[in-house]
């Protein structure tokens, strides 16, 4: 076996808000008995649930349940959704009950998890569609607001949102526009919020 490389897994963790899988641990040369021997109480490592672990000594981090929970999809093509998206970009008041992730049609065969949400999306997402933000996988802030308004988020929430995107230039009315397809209901949504924008 090569030898671990811990400035990898350290690095890796880092970007993830303090937490790896066993899977990264093994990409950086370690074996799972050298693993299991760090998570012990007292060690570097703390187990947070088979195959997932943190960093004991990381600061905490106010997103890292969202890290936690996609971590372990993160295999599955999954990408942080919805509401929880939202969350990420700091573009809403609601703190989700669950965290929403959202997996290709041919990868529906994940096992649901305590706190995780699973949505299928019909077709994969283009490239456009995804951003890394605190080191996960994510919806666009177009797609996060189109995907929770779908979803039956508050509509003062998602107005909220797109104020907000709009005045801090993540996202443009034409994105928003293009993003909202056919659906009246969110093309009439879009217009009341970006009126408020100009207002």
């Amino acid at each position: 076996m090569s030898d671990v490389d811990h400035d990898q897994l350290y690095r890796i963790a880092e970007s993830q808000a303090g937490y790896f899988t066993s899977s990264q641990a093994r990409d950086a040369g370690m074996d799972l008995s050298t693993l299991s021997h760090h998570a012990r109480p007292g060690g570097q490592y703390e187990r947070v649930r088979r195959g997932l672990y943190r960093l004991r000594r990381f600061p905490s981090s106010p997103v890292e349940h969202v890290v936690a929970a996609w971590l372990p999809l993160r295999s599955a093509e999954a990408v942080v959704s919805h509401a929880s998206a939202l969350e990420l970009y700091e573009l809403s008041d609601v703190i989700p009950d669950v965290v929403h992730v959202s997996v290709p049609r041919a990868k529906r065969g994940q096992r649901s998890r305590a706190g995780v949400r699973i949505h299928t999306q019909g077709e994969p997402l283009a490239l456009r569609d995804v951003r890394t933000v605190a080191g996960v996988a994510v919806t666009s802030p177009e797609r996060a607001i189109i995907d929770s308004l779908h979803d039956g988020e508050q509509p003062e929430q998602v107005e909220l949102a797109i104020r907000q995107a709009l005045a801090r230039g993540l996202t443009t009315r034409r994105r928003l526009h293009q993003s909202a397809g056919r659906s009246k209901r969110v093309r009439e949504l879009l217009d009341a919020a970006t009126k408020q924008v100009d207002a």
